[in-house]
């Protein structure tokens, strides 16, 4: 999982969707967004440790790994709608979630509803780093962030909001229906939360109709300050597996394999090779010439880790990974294999004397 990864989704499903999830399942979501390439055809199965959403969310309770299921649970429950002309879609943001036990992944995939708004883009969409919201204390401030992010380059320089409009965009309108706790709870706190974290920052200009504030203009400007720090960490930043690249990895790992492993059990194995496909390759060739491998997964892992070679040919014990291995005396066995062994010396010496004077 990495903060620079980006995500990309289009500035009409931004503006034309409401929907009221949790900081949590945002969180879940956006990262899951930033697995996505814009220019995919199709959704593919995205692959994530359950430790870094862990980590990602804050979860410290000591049932913090049963945790992550019931977010996902619930994030299947919560049906949302996109206005598209005469259309309305309601739809759920995630298709499905696989656990497999003791391994410690979860499997998530979109919504194919979503695919419009999110693959094949080629213009009117928005990017972000995935870093601008993961350390968002506010539920309302990703969805703010993204509202303002696809208006960042407004000819007129602002961009004006009807408060009522805002408010059903935050799916807030019962929550804070009198305009000063609105101001208080999400505009300002959104305010120092994207000034603090994010690349953008803003100010806001009430607009009042017979004295009650019905829209707002917001000022979006860079926040040059934030945007020289990132410069920084990205350039220093060790280089990582990219997401495409690393679904192409998995589907190599399983092509190696004669036996059937799963996506999360390959993805483990590109993680411990450090995505080194010929790494994967030749601790594979060695397991075919090792005897008595229970579990080849658990195996596999084992070899990479500590690095298991091929046995040696000769020597008083021939060793393999502190696994014991049969040992031979070569020339015996040379002998065993034409059929020597049973016969004297000289007889076998009469022969080669004979096998010598036909060549002749």
């Amino acid at each position: 999982m990495d903060k620079n990864y980006v995500v990309t989704k289009s500035n009409y499903f931004i503006m034309n969707s409401s929907y009221d999830l949790s900081l949590e399942e945002q969180k879940i979501i956006l990262t899951l967004a930033s697995m996505v390439q814009p220019t995919d055809e199709q959704f593919k199965p995205y692959i994530f440790k359950i430790a870094d959403f862990i980590e990602l969310l804050g979860i410290e309770t000591q049932t913090k790994y049963t945790e992550i299921p019931k977010i996902t649970k619930e994030l299947m429950k919560k049906v949302f709608e996109i206005h598209e002309g005469k259309k309305l879609i309601q739809t759920a943001w995630l298709s499905g979630a696989v656990y497999e036990k003791g391994t410690g992944y979860v499997e998530l995939i979109f919504s194919p509803y979503l695919k419009p708004y999110m693959l094949e883009l080629k213009e009117k969409f928005t990017q972000y780093q995935l870093a601008n919201i993961l350390s968002m204390k506010s539920k309302y401030s990703p969805r703010v962030y993204e509202i303002l992010k696809c208006n960042e380059f407004k000819k007129q320089g602002y961009i004006e909001i009807d408060i009522d409009e805002l408010r059903k965009l935050l799916r807030c309108e019962e929550i804070y229906p009198l305009y000063a706790d609105f101001k208080r709870f999400v505009l300002i706190r959104t305010q120092k939360e994207l000034r603090k974290l994010t690349d953008i920052d803003f100010d806001f200009e009430e607009i009042k109709t017979i004295r009650k504030v019905t829209a707002l203009k917001f000022y979006i400007k860079q926040n040059n300050a934030k945007k020289a720090i990132d410069e920084v960490a990205i350039a220093s930043k060790e280089i990582e597996i990219d997401p495409l690249q690393e679904f192409d990895l998995i589907k190599q790992v399983q092509a190696i394999f004669k036996e059937d492993i799963t996506r999360l059990q390959a993805k483990e194995l590109v993680d411990t090779a450090k995505g080194n496909i010929n790494i994967i390759k030749g601790k594979y060739e060695i397991s075919k010439i090792t005897s008595d491998i229970k579990n080849i997964v658990g195996w596999m892992l084992k070899a990479i880790k500590n690095d298991y070679q091929a046995p040696k040919r000769k020597g008083k014990f021939d060793s393999f990974n502190d696994y014991p291995q049969r040992t031979y005396d070569y020339d015996d066995l040379e002998k065993k294999l034409l059929g020597w062994n049973n016969r004297t010396d000289e007889a076998i010496e009469e022969d080669s004397q004979q096998l010598s004077m036909n060549s002749e």
